[in-house]
């Protein structure tokens, strides 16, 4: 595989242009009874601040504390060697995360509390308790195991989001394989690379599944890919919509066939800690997917305290992020960190607002959810179709709301808020498949200025510095970097050394995320945008999710994304495309309005030169906005990979 070179940044600073005063004050009732006071009472310090500072004055005695909530079959004998760039943590540990998962909790109460409320788009229903998921997962790993699959091997899992999607991924952890999950909605030609690259040993999927009232044919798309993946020796077909498939003699076997054979118990393998837990393929702005590689221990320390402390679990609690199990945020947030939190989660195979805005609000009331974790896309989404919905379910159940994928606009933070209650803390989360758990984010305790992830987690030393890595003074732009290795941190990207070492040597000696930040006053981090989004106008930086935040504050925009052009005399000029809320039509009298009210609430400097109205705008699949392809089909330039984009 070709290395990737380092970015080529025009460094500077980013200017900060819009200004965010409003703060919100936790209850004390929340403060009295979150996990991470008990914590800071516990390690006798007063404030989060104090506790932080201590965290990473002793990050490895923190981490190990961390690891010491979970089972090693050997303890480590050491918390962490470090040769930049790379880690190994919790050296001489044997572990195994599917153990933390699911084994240790068969002798305490939690095996009979419910691992999974699923329910089908389709209106079917699975309650699935920890001894359940422990039983299939059990058989399904002696089936892997009867198929030829050995420790090492990797394994690709694409399924949609049906409960054999997280017995997947636990049964493969279980024997030591690695698995690769690849989001159900991408195309035969994305599967077919990623399977080429890992070089997988089997596919698992499904015939078909249930997606805004139709059948999505998966094992039709499989068997196009894997006709190019001469590695591949199995496909693993899951009963799921019914609909005909072609069948393989001999390499194509169905799973409850699998099942209906195996043997009922297997021995959980007893993995080194820095053993390959899962590889997920992630695109870069440009060039082929990268393969992420995730270990067995440092991943499942990273995850569960992150989970404990950031969503203030308790038992009893139902709990629901709406991700899919393709991105980092399922693999960390709906599989392994609650499943080893002993939570009950809901798991949703369709389209949260499928066949109507009302589907997730009548949800979180059915199934009484007390954490929602979801994307700034959705709510803006949401939003966009207006109060009517939410207000229609009771929603008095919410305790914890979070968002995740990229930095929430303040009114769609207030719109969140005021719909669920007007009283939920939002944990506001940033961190990226790399880092593989969340590192700047507001644990409930915590004042809240919406649209800033606050501070940084326990353990993470995060900062915003110049090109040299010097921090930058409150309130000037910079770059988002982390100082110190974390236990969740990608260990490599496979088969490419070289892309792996452009993260930790464009600034010298530091995890560079290639995001643009500022930290006020305060030391909260406001996230700017990613460095390639920067807008270079009239000798300012600007952050493109500012320009869109002040877009988004107008009562007639439902989303903007904002992108720099070449422009002779500023520099660059900037561009909004714009997508407006239901009842709202686009008018010259509306972009005239639109423009104004950039100027009257940030000032001239950003007020953009174009408006487009547009219906909607590229995204991932995961919901993050792609200004790149807005870019550069605004300027006649190839578009690069785009396997991940919803449309």
């Amino acid at each position: 595989m070709t290395g990737t070179r380092a970015p080529q940044l025009e460094w500077g600073t980013t200017s900060r242009v819009l200004s965010e005063d409003r703060v919100f004050e936790p209850s004390t009732e929340v403060v009295e009874n979150a996990n991470i006071t008990a914590y800071m009472q516990k390690k006798g310090f007063s404030t989060y601040d104090e506790l932080h500072a201590w965290s990473i004055e002793n990050s490895d005695d923190f981490w190990a504390e961390m690891a010491a909530d979970l089972h090693w079959f050997t303890q480590p004998t050491k918390t962490l060697e470090w040769n930049a760039p790379d880690a190994r943590w919790f050296l001489g540990g044997k572990t195994n995360i599917a153990y933390n998962a699911l084994d240790r909790h068969m002798s305490t109460p939690v095996r009979n509390r419910v691992a999974f409320y699923w329910e089908g788009e389709d209106g079917s229903t699975r309650t699935v308790s920890y001894a359940d998921l422990y039983y299939e997962v059990s058989k399904f790993a002696n089936a892997l195991k009867s198929l030829g699959i050995e420790k090492g091997d990797r394994v690709i899992i694409y399924l949609p989001r049906i409960p054999e999607q997280w017995v997947a991924m636990l049964a493969i952890a279980r024997i030591g394989a690695v698995h690769s999950v690849v989001y159900s909605g991408l195309s035969a030609t994305a599967l077919r690379d990623r399977a080429q690259d890992a070089q997988a040993k089997a596919v698992i999927t499904s015939d078909g599944f249930f997606f805004r009232g139709k059948v999505v044919p998966l094992k039709t798309i499989v068997d196009a890919a894997v006709r190019e993946c001469p590695t591949v020796k199995k496909v693993i077909t899951v009963k799921r919509s019914g609909n005909d498939i072609a069948w393989h003699r001999g390499r194509d076997v169905w799973y409850h066939d699998l099942l209906e054979l195996a043997a009922p118990y297997s021995e959980c393998e007893e993995l080194d800690s820095e053993d390959w837990l899962y590889m997920l393929y992630t695109s870069g702005s440009t060039g082929k997917p990268k393969g992420i590689v995730h270990v067995h221990g440092g991943y499942q320390v990273g995850i569960s305290a992150t989970t404990k402390f950031v969503f203030d679990l308790k038992p009893g609690d139902v709990y629901w992020c709406t991700a899919d199990p393709g991105w980092v945020t399922g693999h960390s947030y709906i599989v392994y960190g609650p499943l080893i939190a002993g939570a009950t989660s809901v798991f949703y195979e369709g389209a949260p607002d499928f066949p109507d805005p009302g589907r997730i609000w009548r949800t979180i009331e059915k199934y009484g959810v007390n954490i929602l974790y979801t994307a700034p896309t959705a709510i803006r989404a949401l939003m966009r179709m207006g109060d009517g919905w939410p207000d229609a379910s009771d929603l008095s159940s919410l305790r914890i709301l979070g968002t995740v994928g990229e930095p929430i606009n303040p009114e769609a933070w207030m719109w969140y808020r005021k719909i669920a209650g007007g009283h939920q803390p939002i944990v506001d989360t940033w961190w990226q498949t790399e880092t593989g758990m969340q590192m700047i984010t507001p644990t409930p305790i915590m004042p809240l200025k919406p649209g800033s992830a606050t501070k940084a987690f326990l353990g993470v030393d995060a900062a915003v510095v110049d090109k040299d890595g010097n921090e930058v003074g409150a309130n000037e732009g910079g770059y988002l970097v982390i100082r110190k290795p974390w236990p969740a941190m990608m260990r490599t990207i496979f088969g490419d050394r070289e892309r792996y070492e452009t993260y930790f040597n464009t600034i010298p000696d530091v995890y560079f995320a290639g995001d643009a930040a500022h930290r006020d006053q305060d030391g909260y981090f406001w996230i700017q945008g990613r460095v390639d989004d920067v807008i270079k106008k009239s000798g300012y930086r600007l952050g493109s999710s500012e320009i869109e935040s002040a877009l988004v504050s107008h009562e007639a925009v439902a989303e903007a994304a904002v992108i720099g052009k070449p422009d002779e005399v500023k520099g660059e000029s900037i561009k909004a495309f714009v997508t407006l809320k239901s009842g709202y039509e686009g008018s010259e009298q509306l972009i005239n309005a639109l423009r104004q009210h950039v100027r009257d609430n940030v000032g001239p400097i950003a007020v953009p030169d174009e408006i487009e109205i547009s219906p909607s705008l590229p995204k991932t699949r995961s919901g993050k906005i792609m200004r790149r392809v807005l870019k550069a089909k605004e300027l006649g330039l190839d578009t690069g990979d785009l396997s991940t984009l919803e449309e």
